[in-house]
This record gives structure tokens, C-alpha cells and sequence, in this order.
């Protein structure tokens, strides 16, 4: 078996859950296939013994079993870029913050490889956005497993966002920004906007404005087969647009359409974790003292 590891970097503190993670990889005799600028940076602090390679792109991680992700909600979406549509399962084991999709704990990664080799875990599809532009942007990287927006830049004024639905009219926004949330996504940057929580399976994208001018703009969610276009106005000449956490400023000029992506990824999940336990625990639901 073959394991991929990514991550963006690990405190030093944080280096014995890395050498846990090594030491069953040896007794499940699994080769790591290690991120490169990973790598680089601990492999004077761990002494790794045993065979492993390196990937530093997509193209590089032929013949991989699963991809585990050491860090937060953040790391996980970054691996998302280098899985794409290869299929390849990816398992997040948090050593950030809140946690929602990387929701292994840094105590349960013996847990973990175990179910990873027995085959007793869950695998969670997931749906993913699509963004097509009559410009080129984001490098052929085109998908999001959160959320696709649109924002003003900086301090400008706000932006006038004209929303069509299949091609019909469907809202002109006047707004800091738009969102347009996956079912994943619909707990993060909208869920902030006051958009509403649904479930992964919901079959469904969440379009939430952003500070919107008009106090009757509500969030909306729509079946995700749909076709979502926009024209921008604004004073000034561009505005952000983002695929997660990757941005690009783009020309307001700019034609964009979001639709649903043509493949999904596989997010490993434990047996005794589910979307409801996730949302009690990391939304605090239920810490009330009549309870």
C-alpha cells in the first residue's frame, strides 16, 4: 500500500504525531509518498528509515491508495488541488482549529491506519463546484470543494452582481460579495454570512450574498444541477474571485458561470463519525444548561 502525506507545515510540538503517523506506516508496512516541501522541512528532525518518495504535483501520485492530510480545514482543501479527479480518498487529521472536514483527532491516527488497512471506515462523497470563464484563470485549476465567490477589492465600493439561474434572470446583488456554496462549503464562509447549514448529500449549492445593500436579500439554496452566470458592475476596474482558498483578480468585464463538477472526491470518514456528531461537536450544539 501507498499513502500519500500532505501538509502545509507542522509546529514543532506537533512532530510526535508525524513520528506516531511514520511508526504505523512501518508496521503496516505502508511506503510513504511524502510532499516534498513537507519533506523539506522535517526530515532533519525525524530520522525516516525506511524506503518513501516524494510528489511535488498531481501527475505525481499515480498508484496511490488514500492521501492523508496533516493540518486543518485549509490543508485538506490545498490536497484537494493535487487530488482532482484521480479518486483518490483523502483522510484529514486535524491539527488546526474547528475542524469540519479534517475531523480525526491527532490521538486517533493509530485508529485511523488501522481502519485505513482493514477497510473498516466510511468514504463520504463529496460534490464539488465547477467555474467556467471566458478568460483564463486559476491555472486549469477550476473546481472548489467549499465555495466559489465574488468580492469587491479592498476598500472599494460595492459591486452590482447580476445572478442568472439556467440562463434567466435571476437577482442583481448589491454587495460586498456572493457566495456560492457546496453542500460541504455550507458550513464556512457562508455559514458566517448567515447562510444556511445542509447536509452533504442535500444535492443542493447555497447562493449567500456577502453584506448585501438590501436587507430583504436572503440566502438561497438551489438544486445543483443548475447553471449559475454573472455580469459584474463596479467602479472600479476588477474584483476578487476565489475557488476556496485561491483567488484571482479578474476584470469586471469578465463573463463566469458556476455549475456542479463533473467528478466528486471521497473524504475518509471513521465508522462512529457522522455529519450530525460533526455539527453538535464543532458548532457546540447542545451546551446549554436546561439540556
Amino acid at each position: 500500500m501507498r499513502i500519500a502525506i500532505y501538509s502545509r507545515g507542522l509546529e514543532s510540538e506537533q512532530l510526535e504525531g508525524l513520528k506516531v503517523l511514520l511508526a504505523e506506516f512501518s508496521h503496516y508496512n505502508i511506503e510513504p509518498v511524502i510532499y516534498q516541501d513537507f519533506f523539506n522541512l522535517f526530515y532533519t528532525s525525524i530520522n525516516i528509515k525506511d524506503k518513501y518518495s516524494t510528489f511535488n504535483r498531481s501527475d505525481d501520485l499515480d498508484e496511490i491508495d488514500f492521501i492523508i492530510s496533516l493540518g486543518g480545514d485549509g490543508t485538506l482543501l490545498d490536497a484537494v488541488t493535487f487530488v482532482g479527479d484521480k479518486g483518490i480518498p483523502i483522510l484529514g487529521i486535524n491539527y488546526g482549529r474547528l475542524g469540519f472536514l479534517a475531523s480525526i483527532g491527532k490521538d486517533e491516527i493509530s485508529l485511523a491506519l488501522e481502519a485505513l488497512v482493514k477497510r473498516t471506515f466510511v468514504l463520504d462523497k463529496r460534490s464539488l463546484v465547477h467555474l467556467d470563464a471566458n478568460m483564463p484563470l486559476f491555472n486549469g485549476l477550476s473546481y472548489a470543494l467549499n465555495e466559489f465567490t465574488i468580492h469587491k477589492k479592498d476598500t472599494s465600493p460595492m459591486i452590482k452582481i447580476h445572478t442568472y439561474l439556467n440562463g434567466e434572470f435571476l437577482n442583481t446583488y448589491w454587495a460586498d460579495g456572493l457566495i456560492v456554496a457546496t453542500p460541504t462549503g455550507s458550513t464556512g464562509y457562508s455559514l458566517s454570512c448567515n447562510g444556511p447549514v445542509v447536509f452533504p448529500d442535500s444535492a443542493s449549492f447555497v447562493i449567500t450574498p456577502v453584506s448585501p445593500h438590501n436587507l430583504n436579500i436572503r440566502p438561497l439554496v438551489i438544486p445543483d444541477d443548475s447553471i449559475i452566470s454573472f455580469e459584474i458592475e463596479g467602479r472600479t476596474d476588477g474584483f476578487l474571485c476565489t475557488l476556496d482558498s485561491r483567488r484571482e483578480i479578474a476584470s469586471k468585464d469578465v463573463l463566469l458561470a458556476i455549475r456542479k463538477e463533473v467528478f466528486s472526491i471521497s473524504l475518509v470518514r471513521l465508522n462512529e463519525n457522522n455529519f450530525l456528531q460533526t455539527l453538535r461537536n464543532k458548532l457546540s450544539w447542545g451546551l446549554d444548561k436546561r439540556n
